[in-house]
């Protein structure tokens, strides 16, 4: 059985969202079945970070579906996109 990465964007409302407490946020809901590998800010402009988020799940068990409404869910978070995903 293989694992398989997932990258998400997450852009926050404003430059004013806390960007700790997103991270602890994200933390919170990771399914079971995942990972939690990495967090990294990512500066787009005007002082705007994105947080990218992987996750790794096993390939046969899923796990990855739902994700980005989860995440979609938390106060203060405007968008998730899927910007990678992989075998590993």
């Amino acid at each position: 059985m293989g694992q398989v990465a997932v990258i998400y964007r997450i852009m926050p409302e404003d430059t004013d969202v806390n960007l700790e407490g997103l991270k602890k946020s994200i933390e919170d809901i990771i399914p079971e079945s995942g990972k939690l590998n990495e967090i990294k800010e990512v500066p787009i402009a005007f002082g705007l970070k994105a947080l990218d988020v992987t996750l790794i799940f096993d390939d046969k068990k899923g796990g990855g579906e739902g994700m980005e409404d989860s995440f979609k869910g938390i106060e203060g978070i405007q968008s998730v996109e899927i910007t990678h995903t992989g075998l590993l």
